[in-house]
């Protein structure tokens, strides 16, 4: 059964490139996200993992941990970083499960249809800190992902968590946001005494309460270069 939205991420064993870990027990109270890769040494999957090991200062200013997986063994794992290093100027510097007995890919559904057993789809698990499953992104082999996008979509996230608001299509972090339907127009008015914009009774604009993250990052490399979770142009 697949999992969804709202779901308790399973919690499972597995060996890493930094050693054994529980999953749950890793992620800790903090934000996680889980990926797959469909396979060590292919060329869409090092070009992701080179960006996404620059991008670990803008995860960690979000409180968010990343921990990658395919079903190749530890040794391909550990080879296969130093060619990323070498093709991207960065290699990982997440953990990596060697998920090659499956049993994670099994439990989160990850594994490719039209590839048997032998890869898994790129599959990307949001996971909020009460291990319940917040986003959920699968992508095919032949596409790479955009982790501006993903970014985006954490600090979405972590908005709504904190501040129960929403928001609006195309959203960049730093615009305006919107007070979800579950909290009342008198409880609305606690919380943003300035009032709101409100084109519809039901759709009421309010300020974000976060600013735009001050730039702190650039990547580059093979692939869109990235500044306070948003593209660059």
């Amino acid at each position: 059964m697949s999992l969804k939205i709202g779901d308790l991420a399973p919690d499972f064993r597995a060996q890493t490139t930094e050693g054994v870990i529980d999953f749950h027990d890793w992620l800790g109270d903090r934000w996680g996200v889980l990926f797959s890769h469909p396979k060590d040494f292919t060329p869409v999957c090092t070009t992701e993992l080179g960006l996404l090991a620059t991008l670990r200062p803008e995860f960690d200013r979000r409180g968010v941990r990343v921990i990658g997986l395919s079903v190749d063994d530890l040794d391909a794992h550990r080879e296969w970083s130093k060619d990323i290093r070498r093709v991207t100027g960065a290699a990982p510097n997440f953990p990596l499960i060697a998920d090659h007995d499956r049993r994670v890919a099994s439990l989160y559904d990850m594994l490719d249809a039209q590839a048997g057993d032998t890869a898994t789809v790129r599959s990307v698990f949001v996971i909020g800190p009460d291990k319940r499953i917040k986003l959920t992104l699968t992508y095919p082999a032949s596409t790479g992902r955009n982790f501006a996008e993903l970014l985006r979509a954490i600090d979405s996230l972590q908005l709504t968590a904190r501040y129960q608001v929403a928001t609006p299509v195309n959203w960049q972090p730093g615009e305006d946001v919107i007070i979800v339907p579950g909290v009342s127009d008198a409880a609305a008015r606690e919380r943003y005494p300035q009032g709101w914009h409100a084109p519809a009774p039901y759709l009421r604009y309010v300020p974000s309460p976060v600013p735009t993250r001050p730039a702190s990052h650039a990547a580059s490399g093979p692939g869109p270069a990235l500044e306070s979770g948003r593209a660059s142009s």
